[in-house]
């Protein structure tokens, strides 16, 4: 399509889509369609505006709920489309794999109870829970 173009000024457009297998509507609804303007030109730059006012955090899901607050008329789809177009994929929060504690641990005590937990009275079998958890990056552990 685009060598016919570069060629029309030089040579004869019947000529040029004969040799391309084109037909003639074909080329001038090609030629319509490029000069037309984006119909879906305002709803672009609204979909753009939202995803960088929220720093590319939001999907195609949470804008179209903002444009639908907005006053738009759109589907999801059509919203996902249209950020497919433009190139707009939201940041994706990178899951944490499970990683062990490699550090120091520390002395284990032997399993005594082995899991006999019934006893004849009260006070005579006491057990503990330590469990480990991350807060603000640091390793803290709780008794239970």
């Amino acid at each position: 399509m685009n060598a016919v173009v570069t060629l029309k000024a030089q040579h004869a457009l019947t000529d040029l889509l004969a040799a391309a297998g084109l037909a003639r509507s074909t080329f001038f609804y090609h030629q319509a369609k490029h000069a037309a303007p984006d119909p879906w030109g305002s709803l672009k730059a609204e979909i753009r505006r939202v995803f960088d006012r929220f720093n590319g955090r939001y999907g195609h899901r949470r804008i179209h709920d903002r444009l639908r607050r907005d006053g738009w008329r759109v589907s999801k789809k059509t919203v996902l489309k249209l950020m497919r177009q433009l190139g707009l994929r939201c940041r994706i929060r990178a899951r944490k794999r499970y990683n062990s504690f490699k550090g120091e641990t520390g002395k284990i005590a032997p399993n005594l109870l082995g899991r006999k937990f019934t006893a004849t009275g009260p006070n005579q079998k006491w057990v503990t829970d330590v469990t480990e958890f991350t807060v603000a990056g640091q390793r803290s552990t709780s008794h239970r």
